[in-house]
């Protein structure tokens, strides 16, 4: 039998495999586009996700400027003439200050930080509703001293009364209108003793006690003071501390006969100070001056024989 070549047809040669591998391509082609689109898709979201949080936190962080505006805004209308409450105002608004410069300067915003400087907003609004109340408090008390500053003028005009007593209520009320957190002595005593018992001839008294209550105020700022006394003679010269010791009264240095630290927390504190080791007194009238925070908070007097 004879070979023709064109008896062959190349048609019936098998192609299953070439025409497998090229469907398997194209399926995995797919599925990778698929993917592709998939996770484009998630990113997308993503971002989206994020842009929106990042929207909202600047919203927040302005918010938050615009709370602690107003906010340092009213603390600038508070307005006091207690030097103590001033002071603690002033540090309030430097607070402030310091809490806006680093909002300014903030970056990095995420809740927990706008959680934090809410916290801290939170603490300065409280301080300053504080502030707000005491200011209401000293002005009210003060429009009363004043009051009653003004009915005593009068009444002692009328009556030409030049007591001791009228003199010192004066003096008190003068005080509490200029700072109503000074502190006060009543009650104040001067008592000459000899060997711890009661005696009243000079030349026989050998320790001079000064008795008297620190009188409670609740607007006074509770810790330790130092009390002083100035025990004058009768020719009018201060009886010296041993230790030659000096404090300032007015703007000047001046001698203390005694001084005692105490821990006041505003309520009444009864309390003595004692001058000891007295000598070379002699007849006549002997007074005593108390004084804290740079302040004359009473007097009295003594007379010895």
């Amino acid at each position: 039998m004879e070979y023709n070549e064109n008896d062959y047809d190349y048609n019936d040669y098998p192609r299953q495999e070439g025409d497998s591998s090229t469907k398997g391509l194209k399926i995995a082609i797919i599925i990778l586009l698929v993917i592709l689109a998939a996770v484009t898709f998630l990113f997308w979201r993503q971002v989206q996700a994020e842009k929106a949080q990042n929207a909202e936190l600047l919203v927040d962080k302005d918010t938050l400027t615009n709370r602690l505006s107003v906010l340092m805004g009213e603390m600038g209308d508070l307005k006091t003439d207690n030097d103590t409450m001033s002071v603690a105002l002033m540090q309030q608004r430097m607070v402030a200050d310091s809490l806006m410069t680093r909002l300014k300067k903030e970056r990095s915003w995420n809740y927990s930080k706008i959680k934090k400087y809410e916290r801290e907003l939170g603490t300065l609004r409280t301080a300053m509703q504080g502030f707000v109340r005491q200011i209401d408090s000293l002005n009210r008390l003060n429009t009363l001293l004043a009051g009653e500053n003004v009915r005593m003028k009068r009444e002692m005009t009328s009556l030409r009364l030049r007591t001791e007593q009228a003199e010192e209520m004066n003096q008190e009320l003068n005080n509490k209108v200029k700072r109503g957190s000074q502190l006060r002595a009543r009650e104040v005593t001067l008592l000459s003793y000899k060997r711890n018992k009661a005696n009243n001839r000079a030349k026989q008294v050998d320790k001079l006690v000064t008795e008297f209550v620190l009188a409670a105020n609740e607007l006074a700022i509770p810790g330790e003071r130092t009390v002083y006394i100035r025990i004058v003679m009768p020719d009018s010269e201060i009886l010296g501390s041993p230790d030659g010791g000096r404090f300032t009264f007015a703007g000047e240095s001046i001698p203390y006969s005694a001084k005692r630290a105490v821990d006041y927390q505003g309520d009444d504190l009864p309390m003595s100070i004692y001058y000891e080791d007295v000598k070379g007194l002699y007849p006549g009238q002997y007074g005593v001056m108390v004084y804290v925070d740079g302040q004359m908070v009473g007097q009295s007097d003594l007379v010895l024989q």
